[in-house]
């Protein structure tokens, strides 16, 4: 376990006033702005309040009276016992990139550890519900790219976004899981193991309250921390209406590079992705892809990138058997032989092979027994 990094100071006092009534992240530099810290902008009166840009006198009588509801000493020490630790936007540990967009978060809850490191940063984002194909990708280029020393950023969702972060983590390398929920909350549950080797080996961060649920409306403002915390943002995946297209549009909204990998053109998975692309993201199929779309430093670093990708490559294990070495019936063949990466039901596999259902489920049990396939959720079978 690591080390809890102490707090920011007067952490207690920026708590109460972004719980505020009527206090966003925009709001909340305004009155820093204003008054020049936290403790006299809970301090200043309603009429005084109501003098700051954006900030009318309705407004202003909200602040006045709910900035000392929330309790942030209490939320402090949950914290603590937690493991987490907090982070304002003027303590020089914040993520750089990150404070340089129009609406940082003015505070966020750590679990884990921000470093230096992190500024060398690219996020992966995509559907939760995704194909195969999407994952892999997802994974792979999270490999890649955490082998040649960046950070991996994504939002620790169900498909595309774990697959990211079990890809970095797979290089040993870092990755940071932005929760649209609090960190005291894991979502989605079965992730609980994962944040855990996220904490360890990145962090998980949050700008929500430890207790919050996550919720449809927390989301779309995470989204733009994903985009924030990087360089550039890689889509896998996306459909039309997936979170993915905000987390880009919030990429572009900062200047930041939007990549996006292409799927197959009648996938309803990448009819999102493949709008982008439309309407001009980069596409990329490798990691020199990326280099080159995220400009002057990408360039710098290509041919360093170039040789951990193909070390990482190299370190990729293989199946244990080939199929070339093993001796396989007629049916194990012909089943064999109609699979690929692309996953095929056990229906289509029974039409399309010919062959008796009874047959068809020996030769597939005798294949995943030699290591030859994978069975996926839902009757869905691959080759490993």
């Amino acid at each position: 376990m690591k080390q809890v990094q102490p707090n920011s100071p007067d952490v207690e006092k920026w708590l109460k006033l972004i719980r505020a009534d009527g206090v966003g992240p925009v709001i909340f530099a305004e009155l820093i702005k204003r008054f020049g810290s936290a403790d006299r902008a809970l301090g200043a009166s309603a009429s005084e309040l109501s003098k700051v840009d954006g900030i009318g006198l309705k407004t202003a009588e909200r602040i006045a009276t709910t900035r000392d509801k929330f309790d942030a000493g209490a939320e402090l020490d949950r914290a603590e016992k937690l493991g987490v630790w907090l982070l304002t936007c003027e303590d020089a540990r914040f993520p750089p990139v990150l404070k340089r967009i129009y609406d940082p978060p003015p505070v966020l809850y750590v679990k884990g550890e921000v470093t230096r490191d992190d500024n060398l940063a690219v996020s992966i984002v995509g559907s939760r519900i995704c194909s195969h194909y999407g994952c892999e990708q997802s994974s792979r280029f999270a490999h890649l790219l955490a082998s040649s020393g960046f950070t991996i950023c994504s939002g620790m969702a169900r498909g595309i976004d774990t697959a990211a972060h079990q890809g970095a983590l797979a290089a040993q390398g870092r990755t940071i899981a932005v929760m649209g929920c609090g960190l005291a909350n894991i979502f989605p549950p079965e992730n609980g193991k994962l944040s855990e080797q996220i904490s360890q080996s990145g962090a998980c961060i949050s700008e929500l309250p430890l207790s919050y649920e996550p919720l449809a409306q927390n989301f779309p403002p995470r989204n733009r921390i994903i985009a924030g915390l990087a360089l550039g943002t890689i889509v896998i995946e996306a459909s039309l209406r997936s979170g993915a297209l905000i987390t880009a549009k919030a990429a572009l909204d900062y200047n930041r590079e939007v990549m996006a990998v292409p799927g197959k053109i009648d996938s309803p998975f990448s009819k999102g992705t493949h709008q982008l692309l439309k309407e001009g993201a980069r596409l990329i199929d490798s990691v020199e892809d990326v280099m080159e779309a995220i400009g002057y430093l990408g360039k710098q670093l290509e041919s360093h990138v170039g040789e951990a990708a193909a070390k990482a490559t190299d370190k990729v294990e293989m199946p244990l058997f080939d199929a070339r070495d093993l001796k396989l019936s007629g049916d194990e063949r012909a089943v064999y032989n109609l699979l690929d990466k692309d996953p095929k039901h056990i229906e289509e596999i029974i039409a399309e092979t010919a062959l008796q259902p009874g047959s068809v489920n020996a030769a597939l049990i005798s294949l995943r027994l030699k290591g030859l396939i994978k069975q996926l959720p839902g009757s869905m079978f691959v080759r490993s």
